[in-house]
């Protein structure tokens, strides 16, 4: 099986015209998870290790499969978070996705220049819940029971807050995964997020 040098990239990326046997599976997999026509570099990055790969598949279905938050909140957390930690790359990514699911364009822009969630312009129910996303990026260990319950009390159940702890926590890995192995060092736009603008149906970076 022949593999793909992506400039940026430190570890080779298997084309998806030369993937074979399960890595050409999992590519099938992940094109029909995320609707759209290519498989995104960032599960690419494992390319070589399918076993690693389908890891990843799991955590993206189980975040952007069928959830108790809309679409448009995960985004916004996914986005923010790659914002706190640093990675513009799948912050340009996933802010073109929440503008598949309604984000608007004030948001997507504040996503990408804030630099505390204050500057975000949501209701003071969503600013708590990125409030608490802000402290599970930067220390989750230093979350109060008084501020878990402070956010809870301004509308949020215990099983949104688990998904949205649990997104922001799987983008402190993706979002190393990708700084780490260089695609995003010296790529800050995805190919998903310099697509034109059209709809789709589920994950991807």
């Amino acid at each position: 099986m022949s593999e793909q040098q992506v400039p940026a990239a430190r570890v080779p990326l298997i084309s998806e015209a030369d993937a074979t046997g399960r890595t050409a599976e999992l590519y099938d997999l992940i094109k029909s998870r995320t609707g759209l026509p290519f498989v995104p570099d960032m599960f690419r990055l494992v390319s070589t290790r399918p076993d690693l790969m389908e890891v990843l598949i799991t955590g993206y279905t189980g975040v952007f499969g069928d959830g108790v938050l809309p679409r448009a909140t995960r985004e916004m957390i996914s986005a923010w978070s790659s914002k706190v930690n640093g990675c513009p790359y799948c912050v340009g990514t996933h802010n073109w996705f929440l503008t598949q699911f309604g984000g608007s364009e004030e948001l997507t822009h504040a996503i990408a220049t804030a630099g505390k969630p204050s500057e975000l312009p949501l209701d003071d129910k969503h600013l708590a819940l990125m409030e608490l996303v802000t402290q599970v990026c930067t220390g989750a260990y230093r979350i109060t029971d008084e501020e878990w319950d402070r956010v809870a009390a301004t509308g949020w159940n215990n099983d949104e807050l688990l998904e949205a702890v649990f997104t922001a926590g799987l983008f402190a890995f993706i979002n190393r995964l990708v700084d780490g192995f260089g695609l995003g060092s010296s790529m800050t736009r995805s190919r998903i997020a310099g697509q034109s603008d059209t709809d789709a149906d589920g994950t991807a970076d």
